[in-house]
């Protein structure tokens, strides 16, 4: 008998909280399906949650009806806390009690789009990393200083499971399918899903420069510009610091203070990123993806690839 099918199937309750994302909603519940389907077998099943245990209204007007209210869940293998718009002023005492109950019994927790917010404010998140989704990043790291917020789209290797929401949720759910039941299975939901674009858990969230930074400094979205404008042929930090006015040094302090790191190597990494792009979305080759990300030589380009992601870039096209 195929291995697959000698799995107990998993239970995945999702704690729908008013005005939550349908997006996140359906990148969340579908691949499960879709993956029933492939597999021929009830490899999953799940069930929704609300606070008053009959509707569920997402920030679209769609309704939802579930089968339990906060209090009284049912017990789950996995339990997501699913939110969306207002956020801020969802934790409900239910709520707040369900995802402290789940955790106690062993229950692995997670939370999607802006579901950080409620864990954090269950106290399950201090001193982990968490992703939540990008237009929370500011008043969420004002409100819960002890999480180590992430900029990736999902965060798996904690005791709390976190994705930042949309079709992030969509690659949180194909890495939780393909740990579980294989690459073979999870690859084929994706196609199902025609998703060719699957990202890792090493993927950063793409959004505006202001909003991805939490920074409201003019010269550093300037910098960041003129870095995104010359990928294939990179300015050296000091080209970039006279374009925009101020000293090298000064531009050293803005990425320091803001992103972390030296304005070297945030280019090199938006290099790279670009370049996994292209692998993954492209037919273009290797020596190809290694000009046109502004490296010197494929060789170069290939150790720098390797280091940063752990995988070569030809094996990396390889997995497409």
């Amino acid at each position: 008998m195929d291995e697959t099918r000698k799995k107990t199937p998993e239970h995945f309750l999702f704690l729908l909280v008013e005005n939550f994302s349908h997006l996140a909603f359906s990148c969340a519940v579908e691949p499960l399906r879709i993956a029933n389907f492939v597999a021929k077998a009830d490899l999953y099943n799940w069930s929704f949650a609300s606070e008053d245990g009959a509707f569920a209204h997402a920030s679209n007007g769609s309704e939802t009806r579930v089968s339990h209210a906060f209090k009284d869940h049912a017990r789950a293998d996995y339990m997501f806390v699913l939110s969306g718009l207002g956020v801020q002023s969802a934790a409900t005492p239910n709520l707040l009690s369900a995802v402290r109950r789940g955790h106690a019994h062993g229950t692995r927790i997670g939370a999607l789009c802006s579901g950080s917010y409620i864990l954090a404010e269950a106290g399950l998140l201090d001193h982990q990393q968490a992703a939540i989704h990008w237009d929370y990043h500011d008043s969420f790291m004002e409100e819960f200083p002890l999480v180590n917020l992430s900029r990736s789209v999902f965060v798996v290797e904690e005791p709390i499971i976190t994705a930042s929401g949309g079709t992030a949720t969509a690659d949180l759910m194909l890495y939780l399918i393909e740990k579980r039941h294989g690459e073979d299975l999870a690859t084929e939901v994706a196609d199902h899903m025609v998703y060719n674009a699957v990202r890792d858990v090493g993927a950063t969230q793409r959004v505006s420069l202001q909003s991805r930074h939490g920074a409201r400094n003019q010269h550093l979205t300037q910098a960041i510009q003129l870095m995104s404008k010359s990928i294939d042929a990179p300015l050296t930090p000091s080209v970039i610091a006279l374009e925009i006015g101020i000293s090298s040094r000064q531009l050293e302090r803005l990425f320091g203070r803001y992103l972390n790191c030296s304005p070297k190597k945030y280019f090199v990494d938006m290099r790279l990123q670009k370049a996994r792009r292209l692998l993954v979305q492209t037919d273009m080759s290797v020596t190809e993806i290694a000009y046109a990300t502004g490296f010197n030589s494929p060789t170069h380009f290939s150790t720098s690839y390797r280091v940063h992601f752990g995988v070569s870039p030809s094996n990396q096209k390889s997995k497409i």
